[in-house]
């Protein structure tokens, strides 16, 4: 059997930033995922880094969001110098239009939201908005700049960080499902992965949507799919300088030419496929905001599966069996977080403490261990 200091169950972003990390601080690291590493909802993910909130649930989850915005040069530093290779970091705001008779109430509904969260919103005119997108539909009425937000592109930042983590000395493994945890005493001991053993004092469970399957995690974690749609326009005639987005849909554009447009949100299992109620959905969307586009090519379809949790926060931190830590349940902000995961993360295994107050998305808010605490109300906090 082989031994190592952490094995982490789930090869996507986050475990693949978690690994990165560690193996920063000399642990000998293995990442185990059920298939390639990196080809679930990190690589369906269009790239927005958006700390702002996208509904009343996600609140709670802004701070920690900020912080790990924050965080996103220096890990993307790291990453493409380990590696070798490029991540399409950009950091040029988003433009969010509010269309329809609305279109005021909204925008200032999003104002007070962001000013009391310490988010910088530029509240503008349709004459500045359309002067920054030259291509946006009549339908747009005012518009507000995100200055802060940034994009890149998941496939690329997934292959970079697997490079990264694997030039640090972390062993990777695919088509490697981890079916459950070794403990003795309330102490991790180990992982199985189908009938072998894995020894180590530390397991990360990072599997996203899959990491309810595994029986022993699942009181913990109780995560569930959630489909997005998504596509990828091109067009000659039309280009985009950075995101825009409305509440029926987004746009990002790639260095390539390439622009990103989605989503839905569905609940339909682990069910991958495209459906024409689902694209039919998204060019409504995308129509609106910029009504050119309707004579690009659409080049590629697909979807992803998100990690749902029942409050749709995610699910960080120490469970009751020493060793044993969850990183997973982040619902649409898996490329987002990553950073402040990752730190996080090498906080409670190598300093035996965390940096930013967790209790809110604390595993045991969902176990029967929990101590009656499960529904804490209340945001992260930052020291």
């Amino acid at each position: 059997m082989k031994t190592f200091d952490v094995a982490i169950a789930g090869g996507g972003i986050i475990g693949a930033s978690i690994a990165f990390e560690l193996a920063a601080e000399k642990l000998k690291v293995v990442l185990l995922d059920r298939q390639q590493p990196g080809m679930e909802a990190s690589w369906a993910a269009a790239g927005m880094l958006s700390p702002g909130p996208d509904s009343p649930e996600a609140i709670p989850l802004v701070p920690l969001a900020m912080e790990s915005l924050r965080l996103y040069p220096e890990l993307i530093a790291a990453i493409e110098e380990a590696s070798g290779l490029t991540t399409e970091f950009d950091r040029k705001g988003t433009l969010q239009v509010f269309p329809g008779p609305r279109a005021e109430a909204d925008r200032e509904g999003m104002v007070r939201e962001f000013r009391r969260a310490n988010l910088k919103l530029e509240p503008l005119s349709e004459d500045v908005a359309r002067k920054m997108e030259k291509h946006l539909g009549p339908a747009v009425g005012v518009a507000a700049y995100l200055p802060e937000e940034a994009t890149l592109d998941p496939r690329l930042l997934m292959k970079a960080c697997l490079a990264a983590a694997e030039r640090r000395g972390v062993e990777i493994r695919t088509g490697c499902e981890v079916t459950s945890v070794l403990e003795d005493a309330r102490r991790c001991t180990g992982i199985v992965v189908g009938t072998e053993k894995i020894l180590t004092e530390n397991v990360i469970a990072a599997a996203g949507s899959f990491t309810s399957g595994i029986p022993s995690l699942a009181h913990y974690a109780p995560t569930r799919p959630v489909r997005g749609q998504m596509l990828a326009l091109r067009s000659k005639e039309i280009q985009l300088e950075r995101v825009v987005r409305s509440e029926k849909g987004y746009l990002v554009p790639r260095r390539d030419g390439r622009i990103i447009a989605g989503s839905t949100l569905e609940d339909a299992g682990f069910n991958k496929s495209v459906t024409p109620g689902g694209i039919r959905q998204i060019l409504d969307g995308v129509l609106e905001l910029v009504p050119e586009l309707a004579n690009a090519e659409i080049i590629e379809t697909w979807s992803g599966l998100r990690p749902g949790t029942p409050d749709t926060l995610p699910i960080l931190g120490p469970t009751n069996v020493r060793g044993l830590f969850m990183a997973t349940g982040h619902y649409r902000n898996g490329i987002l977080l990553a950073p402040v995961t990752a730190k996080l993360v090498r906080g409670w295994i190598v300093d035996e403490k965390a940096s930013v107050n967790t209790e809110l998305f604390s595993p045991l808010r969902f176990s029967a261990a929990s101590t009656g605490n499960e529904k804490r109300k209340g945001a992260a906090t930052l020291p």
